[in-house]
């Protein structure tokens, strides 16, 4: 992969950038309920919802922005890579978990992912 030429520098950044704002969203309405299992079910589905909705207002302009820039699949795997990563924080900071070796593992694989997706096709 090469640098692109200045002029085409936010489709270049914004699309990272977007990406892990629409991921941060994501992952709380998909897992912030948990910490309220007081909810209905339906209020949490709402709640989820609402959140969603900003999350797409960021993942669809990033994919938008950056499609051609990076391929789609560069796109998907940016934002499977960041979703790990966030959702790693997610998973410490807001849930209480630890991070284990079979989650660095996976890590791991998803990063290869990225150096596989990323290196010239060939074609």
């Amino acid at each position: 992969m090469t640098l692109p030429p200045a002029g085409s520098w936010p489709a270049f950044v914004l699309p990272p950038i977007l990406l892990l704002g629409s991921n941060v969203l994501m992952t709380f309405a998909w897992y912030g309920h948990l910490k309220r299992p007081h909810w209905s079910i339906g209020f949490a589905i709402l709640v989820s919802w609402g959140i969603a909705f900003f999350e797409y207002c960021l993942a669809v302009p990033a994919n938008r922005i950056g499609f051609g820039t990076y391929s789609a699949q560069q796109l998907k795997v940016m934002q499977e890579v960041i979703t790990m990563a966030v959702f790693a924080g997610f998973a410490v900071w807001v849930l209480g978990e630890r991070l284990t070796w079979n989650y660095a593992a996976a890590a791991l694989c998803l990063v290869a992912a990225v150096v596989f997706i990323f290196l010239p096709s060939g074609t």
